[in-house]
């Protein structure tokens, strides 16, 4: 009696129906591996600043004595591509150093929980300026947001509120929700003012105030800040706001409030940095530099007599 014969095919698995072959090779790579730099991609709207700075240079002489110690992180992306999530600094360092690849981990990661991925990878960093923070803050909460309406999630924990989200946030960074909140309100900002905010120029609650008005009126506003080489006070963006709220904020009231003195301000110099910093010891800490000013010109003064009462004696 013949045994019956079993059929020659196979059943496809569930990965083999729900993933392209692309993806399929792509998981019998090795997850950290040497990728070509050229690959990479950018992430879209990467919210922190990549300089050619003197922190870059220390960071390829790092690089060369040492290699790339931490790999950067990656997916993949259709096309044959990578973006990056974590790394742009490293991976700016291998290009200007001519380094064809650089090691990376690739990790499988949609939109959203890449954009959280990036987002919190990047405040790790030591130094981080607000309008970073702001950036980061917001495209991690929209991501989270989406995450909660996505109709594929069942779970109630993804149901977030705004609230939630902002405090989840802080509580990863170590910053209340409203601090969360404060940071989020820069990135209505227009550019000019947002600079002066990473400068130290505006503290972060006159600048959350001034993120209420419409764009034409901050540009009124840093048009007087030019003009009168000031900066508004918390308490006059406060008069500000209650002057918008009233329909009664114009241009001219924001030359009036910007006119007067402030306390702080009184019989003060103002010292352009691209004038002074060429004068400057460059190893001169900046807590340091009034100090070093005054004594300069006590210096400078007493030169200035001793001139006078050489000419008297002549």
């Amino acid at each position: 009696m013949s045994r019956e014969k079993k059929p020659s095919f196979t059943l496809n698995t569930v990965d083999d129906m729900f993933t392209t072959q692309e993806i399929r090779d792509e998981r019998k790579l090795p997850r950290i591996r040497d990728i070509p730099i050229k690959a990479i991609k950018d992430f879209p709207d990467h919210p922190y600043k990549v300089k050619d700075d003197e922190d870059m240079m220390n960071l390829m002489e790092s690089i060369k004595e040492n290699g790339v110690l931490t790999p950067v992180t990656v997916r993949k992306i259709p096309g044959g591509s990578y973006e990056m999530i974590s790394g742009h600094r490293r991976k700016r360092a291998c290009e200007l150093l001519g380094m064809p690849v650089i090691r990376g981990e690739v990790v499988e990661l949609d939109r959203d929980e890449a954009i959280i991925m990036m987002c919190d990878s990047n405040l790790q960093r030591t130094t981080i300026l607000p309008s970073e923070k702001a950036f980061a803050y917001k495209m991690r909460l929209d991501a989270m947001k989406r995450q909660g309406k996505r109709t594929d999630l069942t779970s109630a924990t993804m149901l977030r509120k705004f609230g939630e989200a902002r405090d989840e946030i802080g509580a990863d960074v170590g910053e209340s929700r409203e601090t969360v909140r404060k940071y989020i309100r820069l990135t209505e900002l227009i550019p000019e003012i947002l600079g002066l905010v990473d400068e130290g120029k505006i503290a972060l609650r006159p600048a959350v105030e001034i993120s209420y008005f419409p764009k034409d009126l901050q540009e009124e506003l840093y048009d007087t800040m030019e003009m009168e080489a000031c900066t508004p006070s918390h308490a006059q963006t406060i008069r500000m706001r209650r002057l918008l709220a009233d329909n009664k904020l114009t241009a001219e009231s924001i030359t009036a409030i910007m006119q007067e003195e402030k306390p702080n301000q009184k019989e003060k110099i103002i010292l352009r940095d691209d004038r002074t910093r060429s004068l400057l010891p460059k190893d001169l800490p900046v807590n340091k530099r009034e100090d070093y000013i005054i004594k300069a010109l006590e210096h400078y003064g007493r030169y200035l007599k001793k001139q006078r009462d050489m000419d008297l004696e002549r």
